[in-house]
């Protein structure tokens, strides 16, 4: 079996170089992992991006993921910020033209494009990074969205499988030379040819599947799975990476990497860093935005628990779900400590504030990385 630790594509993208622990941003195409209307917080602005994107070019980040959206949450205000969202495609050519390091990723929901433009776009922005592309793949979950398009909403295993129809016409359209035929039960393809093949063979696939199906669909098709972590101890962490990695391995004969995602919150005491939280996750906590998403999702909350309900909407406000890295700079290195311990190979990073929060990143918390081993100097 073949490991990406030893992977050809190292030459150029950075996702398979040899830090322990991997570095990215998030969401920086729209408005950023937390859902607030603090007013530092990240707007929908190519200049803003682009400050972001180059700093973190030069900070070492591995990866620039953004995210796609077509719509926002809040069905009584179209024009709510939730929606406020560049187009991942076009986002990812222009942000790997001002970039240089960091590998930059698109992320495609299935139902809303064709293989074939998909295929095209990918490997046009891959010879424009020079081998630094990246295709996070969402096999479509948001109804509204999928609605715009005519896409009908498809049951849980059929959107799997129609994502893997999508993926094997992409992988033959970067591949093969000749023309070919596909006729699949969504997807009938006459005589397929793509040109300019990627720089990448091909660029690497990225993909959150949380379900059985999604787990294996990412075990056979992705080089990078997406994980949530809902612990923070090391060991619960590790079997779920480890189920993963074995899914790979045992089912498929491959090897994949594991991310995960975070929202920081760094000050000089983990009590200022509290505050600052609590400032833009409850007292400016888009609360419009989060009831939207959980009307989405079919979360019926009059089940839950009080308390558990609260500290779900306050995890979702301040970082969409991710991993909590709040208090100092020592706190924070400890927190990336937990997730390399549970198998997880990179992660990729949100904030308020994204351009300050990462300087500080940059100043305090990468030295500390350094001498722990996860990252090279």
């Amino acid at each position: 079996m073949k490991s990406w630790k030893d992977d050809p594509r190292a030459d150029t993208n950075p996702v398979f170089n040899d830090n322990p622990l991997k570095l990215g941003l998030f969401a920086l195409n729209g408005i950023g992992i937390s859902m607030t209307t603090a007013p530092e917080a990240l707007h929908t602005r190519w200049d803003e991006s682009k400050i972001v994107s180059e700093l973190a070019d030069k900070a070492g980040f591995e990866a620039n993921v953004p995210y796609a959206r077509w719509r926002g949450f809040v069905e009584e205000e179209p024009e709510h910020r939730s929606g406020n969202v560049m187009d991942c495609y076009t986002w990812a050519a222009a942000t790997s033209q001002l970039t240089k390091n960091s590998g930059v990723f698109a992320t495609s929901h299935v139902p809303t494009i064709h293989p074939i433009a998909a295929a095209k776009q990918c490997a046009t922005i891959d010879q424009i990074s020079g081998g630094r592309f990246g295709l996070n793949v969402v096999a479509g979950w948001n109804k509204p969205e999928l609605d715009m398009f005519g896409a009908p909403m498809k049951e849980h295993d059929d959107r799997y499988a129609q994502a893997a129809e999508w993926i094997e016409i992409i992988q033959q359209l970067w591949s093969r030379d000749e023309a070919f035929d596909y006729e699949g039960q969504f997807y009938s393809i006459k005589k397929g040819i793509s040109l300019p093949k990627p720089r990448q063979s091909p660029p690497p696939i990225m993909n959150a599947g949380g379900s059985d199906r999604g787990r294996a669909f990412a075990a056979k098709y992705a080089d990078m799975a997406f994980v949530i972590v809902k612990s923070d101890d090391p060991e619960e962490i590790r079997a779920e990476t480890d189920l993963y990695r074995r899914t790979a391995r045992e089912e498929y004969g491959r090897d994949l990497q594991i991310w995960s995602y975070a929202y920081v919150v760094q000050r000089d005491t983990e009590q200022e860093a509290r505050d600052y939280l609590n400032y833009y996750a409850v007292e400016y906590g888009d609360d419009k935005a989060l009831d939207g998403w959980m009307r989405l999702q079919g979360m019926h909350t009059q089940l839950m628990p009080k308390d558990v309900m609260e500290a779900m909407r306050f995890r979702f406000k301040a970082g969409n779900g991710g991993f909590e890295m709040v208090g100092t700079a020592e706190q924070i290195a400890e927190r990336c400590q937990i997730l390399h311990k549970g198998g997880i190979d990179g992660v990729l990073l949100g904030w308020c504030g994204y351009a300050d929060g990462i300087r500080r990143w940059t100043k305090d918390v990468s030295p500390l990385l350094i001498n722990a081993g996860l990252r090279r100097s």
